[in-house]
């Protein structure tokens, strides 16, 4: 599957590529984690010309400096921009001392939205994120801000990321109800060594017909397949902030190199075939500080794993969910039908009640 084969982002007429580009490492940073504007311009024309089409960034990122990368890059290249689905995210404040320059209010969104414009150097965005929950602002004030920004031609898409479940069904239903413009997408951590996501966000994506974006589906490198047990890692930027896998996701890691070797691959492409095997529209993201991390990350496009791969990797990656997730898996079964078989869910933990079992 290339890049130009798209898919239709969640319940809306929007048509992405299979992989999203993130431009959190655009531009230099303290941190030493980012690149330079040649090395990413590098990595976002080499994305374009194979066919991607799905940028996405956020203000937060490299302090502004990679919004203004993209908004450069697509200035010097006129036509360019239009065919592209570029998506940003509000939330963070880049104005120390001032307590509106950041969150979800109706002022700071629109303020920020205004600044990622200017960076940008475009009239809209096609999709706009919420980046964490702000919990001080009604979501009914952010979400009619949003289709007001929709309504303005602003902005065309909303998405959450980062945000609790019950938060983001309020902020869906309230929309629905009001006629705004309801979320169309989520991005969230998700990897074969994140996957607490599947006890309430996932579902709920899955039941409104919504698009999963997975952020960090490489689990900081950790799946990349240059972590091994007893060897050094010398080339990540993100080790001396995350340090190193523990063992429990070891066992996943080994795992995941054990497939990649079978079918003569890479543990990384494997880890991202995983993600796109997943069920409803799954759209990792994937990023690079050198071009050639780009084009490895790509080859999970051409991989395809064979069930008995993904019942090894799902058995092995198993997550741990909170309450009330355990309760929806066989013990359902048992309290609700009995003994008897409905829908393919079994129970014969205890045998059904007859009259006489009753007690009043």
């Amino acid at each position: 599957m290339p890049l130009d084969h798209y898919v239709t982002f969640g319940r809306s007429g929007l048509r992405v590529s299979p992989f999203a580009l993130g431009a959190m490492t655009f531009g230099e940073d303290p941190g030493g984690a980012g690149c330079s504007v040649e090395e990413s311009e590098k990595i976002l024309a080499t994305y374009l010309d194979l066919g991607g089409n799905f940028v996405d960034t956020a203000n937060l990122y490299t302090n502004g400096h990679s919004e203004k990368i993209l908004g450069d890059f697509f200035a010097a290249r006129p036509g360019r921009r239009e065919h592209v689905v570029l998506a940003s995210k509000f939330f963070a404040n880049l104005f120390p001392g001032d307590p509106n320059g950041g969150g979800a209010g109706r002022s700071s969104i629109i303020a920020q939205l205004d600044e990622t414009l200017r960076r940008l150097r475009t009239d809209y965005l096609d999709l706009y994120w919420l980046h964490q929950w702000d919990r001080h602002t009604p979501i009914e004030e952010t979400m009619r801000t949003l289709d007001d920004l929709v309504r303005a031609g602003k902005i065309r898409y909303v998405g959450f990321s980062n945000t609790p479940a019950w938060v983001t069904a309020q902020a869906h239903t309230t929309s629905l109800l009001k006629g705004w413009t309801p979320l169309v997408a989520l991005q969230v951590e998700y990897s074969l060594l994140a996957r607490t996501v599947e006890g309430e966000l996932e579902p709920f994506a899955f039941d409104q017909g919504m698009a999963l974006v997975p952020w960090s589906p490489l689990k900081n490198g950790f799946l990349s397949g240059k972590y091994r047990r007893g060897a050094e890692v010398t080339d990540s930027a993100r080790t001396p902030f995350v340090g190193g896998p523990a063992e429990e996701e070891f066992v996943v890691i080994d795992a995941v190199a054990e497939v990649a070797d079978a079918l003569g691959t890479t543990s990384a492409a494997v880890s991202l075939a995983w993600l796109r095997a997943r069920r409803g529209t799954v759209v990792p993201i994937v990023g690079a500080r050198r071009l050639e991390h780009l084009e490895a990350n790509l080859a999970g496009l051409e991989v395809t794993l064979a069930p008995e791969h993904l019942r090894r990797l799902d058995e092995v990656s198993a997550p741990a969910l909170d309450y009330p997730a355990p309760m929806h898996g066989a013990l359902r079964s048992m309290l609700q039908f009995a003994g008897a078989t409905v829908d393919g869910e079994t129970s014969a933990v205890y045998p059904p009640l007859v009259q006489s079992d009753v007690r009043y």
